[in-house]
């Protein structure tokens, strides 16, 4: 267990909270919703709504459920310890894959300095593998120094994005936007779902607060608000952004390219700011990876705590970080950088996207579904329970619609994944398991 001088306060994980939704959700998404067009928009309109009821449930269970493990502990006290194993072993996977995700944003904008990164998919790879052993070993000094570093890169993705919000409108021509609406001719519900996994991966991240709870300082108090504050401010900014970009860059242009803010800059002002913003944006995406791998690294050291991990994940340092889990998760991500080369950084992010966003549904649902027993064992008020659980089941609903959101290729493959941590846990039950006795 951390000491109380090396845990985080409610600023700090608000600004994890903050930069996991932020830094990895925002970046490349205006290049990935353009080839829907500016109709995408609705689909943020409802994954705005469907993130909030699910920031909400998590602020419940959050409040009144404070052992470690987030997400898992929360789906413990409905389904069991079988239950408690599966979700951190599927989130552990969604948040491999979305580092891998992250560390192509940061190489897709990097490429505005090292224009060698896109000359071959094998050096776009290089790229990802240096940026992915980087922030890893960054993490190494433990939570108090990410949540300051963290505190730090958030301005990356804060400056550029905030600042579009604000000031694009200047340059925002409505004609552009119209052209841009619907180009595909797409009927509402196919746009809306086209990007409903899209725009929920850039909601990922309201969990973390609850999977780093036993790093805070008065969880009880500040993993909810957390949560809600980092949610609220991110919904604003996601919408107003991703609706002013529309309106200023071409979609034909827009969808093609890895560094969409940018290109925007560039649009309003010049080439040269345009490269101050991509450098800012490489900060945001690599503190944004920082924050996934520590929440990643301390999911596993929960499972491990309670001998449903490996005891090796954890193991941790004089400075509180789990090092050998942490080399794990290095080696695991760069196995599926290998695996997911492609010619463009583009498609090469949106299938990770879907398999992440897949993945992480399994936990979400199992979580979530948790919120009605956690409101009854703590003695929650009848209204307090009846709105939790209206909310809890939106937030269920929603994350369902998700999952089918994501696509056949993505539910295929994040199925057999799932499963595969059955095998696993059949081994840690098999272990556990006390044999009767003899008549």
């Amino acid at each position: 267990m951390a000491s109380e001088s090396n845990k985080m306060g409610l600023v700090g994980l608000t600004t994890i909270v903050t930069v996991n939704m932020m830094g990895s959700g925002i970046i490349m998404l205006p290049a990935s919703l353009a080839q829907t067009g500016a109709i995408s928009l609705l689909s943020w309109l409802v994954t705005a709504v469907g993130a909030m009821c699910i920031a909400y449930a998590f602020a419940k269970c959050g409040m009144y459920c404070t052992k470690d493990g987030g997400m898992s502990a929360y789906s413990a006290e409905a389904h069991g310890k079988s239950s408690f194993f599966i979700a951190s072993y599927t989130y552990y996977v969604c948040l491999v894959i979305s580092a891998v995700a992250i560390a192509v944003s940061a190489a897709g904008y990097l490429e505005e300095f090292i224009p060698w990164l896109k000359e071959k998919p094998i050096n776009t790879f290089v790229g990802v593998v240096v940026i992915l052993i980087v922030t890893m070993i960054a993490n190494f000094k433990g939570p108090k120094i990410t949540g300051q570093i963290s505190a730090f890169t958030v301005w990356g993705i804060i400056i550029p994005v905030v600042g579009l919000s604000v000031i694009g409108w200047f340059w925002f021509d409505p004609q552009l936007f119209k052209s841009a609406w619907n180009p595909h001719e797409m009927t509402t519900m196919d746009a809306i779902s086209s990007g409903i996994a899209l725009t929920l991966w850039a909601f990922l991240g309201i969990e973390s607060a609850g999977a780093n709870s036993g790093t805070v300082e008065n969880p009880q108090k500040n993993v909810p608000l957390a949560c809600m504050l980092a949610t609220s401010f991110t919904a604003i900014v996601y919408i107003t952004s991703t609706a002013v970009i529309q309106g200023i860059v071409p979609n034909a242009e827009l969808a093609k390219s890895d560094a969409p803010f940018g290109l925007v800059y560039t649009y309003m002002f010049s080439k040269e700011v345009g490269l101050v913003i991509t450098a800012l944006a490489v900060i945001a995406c690599i503190g944004s990876l920082l924050g996934w791998q520590f929440t990643n690294a301390q999911v596993s050291r929960a499972a491990a705590d309670i001998k449903l991990f490996p005891k090796i994940f954890g193991e941790v340092s004089k400075d509180n970080a789990p090092i050998k889990g942490m080399m794990i998760m290095l080696a695991l991500e760069l196995v599926l950088a290998v695996m997911t080369i492609s010619p463009t950084l583009v498609k090469q992010f949106n299938v990770l996207v879907n398999l992440a966003v897949f993945i992480n549904m399994v936990p979400y649902i199992l979580s979530l579904t948790g919120l009605e027993v956690i409101l009854r064992t703590n003695n929650a008020s009848s209204k307090e329970y009846k709105i939790g659980s209206i909310v809890g089941t939106l937030a269920v609903v929603y994350s369902i619609y998700g999952v089918y959101a994501c696509g056949e290729e993505a539910v295929f493959y994040g199925v057999i994944v799932t499963l595969f941590g059955y095998i696993f846990y059949g081994f840690i039950a098999a272990r556990d398991a006390v044999p009767a006795s003899k008549a």
